[in-house]
C-alpha cells in the first residue's frame, strides 16, 4: 500500500451502516438500496479489498447519515450505544486498518456527552461525527453545548457532516427539481448549504469563546467556506458584537477540513491559501465516492514531500492522536 512515494494514506470520512441504527429509519432513509448501500453494510472482505486495491492504509469509520440525529431522546441513547459497541468490535478485528468515530444521539445532549466520554475512554474512539440537524434543530444551541464541553475536556474533535436539509428548506429551495435531479438537495448543493450554515452558526453562537480548545472538522473541502472566508468575515465584521475575535480568527483556530468527495486542485489550493496545510486532511467519502479516484488525485498533487505527508497522514495523526 502507500503512495508511489511511500507515503501512508489515512482517510477519515469513511462511512458504514449498522442495522441497529438503520432499522429505526423511515421514509427516504429506509428505502435506499443498491451497490453503495451494500458497501455501507460491509466492514469486512469487500471493504478491505477495495482499500488494498487503492492503497488506502487506514480508514476512520463513522456511521453514515443520518446516523443518530433522527433518533429521539428516549430510545436514541441506547441505540447509539449499541451501534458504537458494534463498531468497537469491528475495529478490534482489524486494529491496524480501522479507527472509529462515535455516533451520538444528540436529541439527549447530556447522554450524548456521556456516550462520547465512554467511547473515547473505554472504546478508544477518536472523536464523534454529527450528521446535520437534530430532529430539525441546528446543533449550535446551548442545549447541545454539553457535548462540546465534553469533547474539549477529552481533547477530541467533532466532525460536522451533512444531513438532509430541513423539510421547509427542501420545499422552498429544491423540490421543483428533485424528481430529475435528486442530488440537488444532497451532495449537489443542499448538503453544502446546510453544513456551511451550521458551521457559521457555531462560530456566531459563542461556543468557541466558552470552550476555547474545542476543535471541529468539516468535510468536502470545508463546505465552500474557505472560498467564502474573506467575504463572510468582512460582512460579519460590519457591526459590533460580543465576540473577542473575528469570524476568520475563530474559524481558522477551531476548524479543520478534509478533502472528502472534492478532489479539485483549485479548491485545495484555495483552502491551503486560506487555512494553511496544517489544517487539511485527506479523506475520500467512501463508499459514496470510490477509493481509486481519491488515490489517483493524491498521487498527482504537486506539493513538497513534507506537505504531502501532512495532508495524507500527518495532520490526522496529530489531531486524532493516532
Amino acid at each position: 500500500m502507500t503512495t508511489s512515494t511511500g507515503i501512508e494514506i489515512i482517510a477519515l470520512e469513511e462511512h458504514y451502516w449498522d442495522t441497529v441504527m438503520t432499522d429505526t429509519y423511515s421514509g427516504r432513509n429506509a428505502s435506499r438500496r443498491g451497490p453503495v448501500q451494500d458497501r455501507l453494510y460491509d466492514l469486512g472482505d469487500v471493504r478491505l479489498k477495495e482499500m488494498d486495491d487503492a492503497g488506502i492504509d487506514i480508514q476512520v469509520l463513522s456511521h453514515g447519515a443520518p446516523s443518530a440525529q433522527l433518533l429521539d431522546a428516549e430510545s436514541g441513547p441506547a441505540i447509539a450505544s449499541q451501534a458504537n459497541d458494534n463498531l468497537y468490535k469491528t475495529v478490534q478485528t482489524h486494529p491496524d486498518r480501522f479507527y472509529g468515530f462515535a455516533a451520538l444521539a444528540t436529541a439527549h445532549p447530556e447522554s450524548a456527552a456521556d456516550e462520547l466520554e465512554r467511547c473515547v475512554k473505554e472504546l478508544g474512539f477518536k472523536g464523534a461525527m454529527i450528521h446535520g440537524l437534530t430532529n430539525g434543530k441546528f446543533n449550535d444551541g446551548k442545549e447541545f453545548w454539553p457535548i462540546y464541553a465534553r469533547a474539549e475536556a477529552l481533547d477530541v474533535p467533532i466532525y460536522l457532516h451533512p444531513g438532509y436539509p430541513h423539510d421547509d428548506v427542501i420545499n422552498v429551495y429544491y423540490k421543483d427539481y428533485l424528481e430529475d435531479f435528486p442530488a440537488f438537495a444532497t451532495a449537489g448543493w443542499g448538503y453544502t448549504v446546510e453544513t456551511a450554515t451550521q458551521a457559521i452558526r457555531m462560530v456566531l453562537s459563542g461556543v468557541f469563546d466558552e470552550h476555547p480548545k474545542l476543535q471541529m472538522i468539516l468535510g468536502h473541502m470545508g463546505e465552500t467556506l474557505p472560498f467564502l472566508l474573506w467575504r463572510v468575515n468582512q460582512a460579519l465584521s460590519r457591526v459590533e458584537n460580543a465576540q473577542s475575535r473575528s469570524f476568520r480568527e475563530i474559524f481558522e483556530a477551531h476548524f479543520h477540513v478534509t478533502t472528502s468527495g472534492n478532489f479539485s486542485n483549485p479548491a485545495l489550493l484555495c483552502t491551503v491559501q486560506e487555512m494553511g496545510i496544517d489544517r487539511i486532511m485527506f479523506s475520500i467519502d467512501y463508499p459514496f465516492v470510490e477509493n481509486q479516484p481519491g488515490r489517483d488525485w493524491a498521487e498527482q498533487l504537486n506539493f513538497c514531500l513534507e506537505d504531502r505527508q501532512k495532508l495524507l497522514n500527518g495532520n490526522v495523526r496529530k489531531l486524532l492522536r493516532l
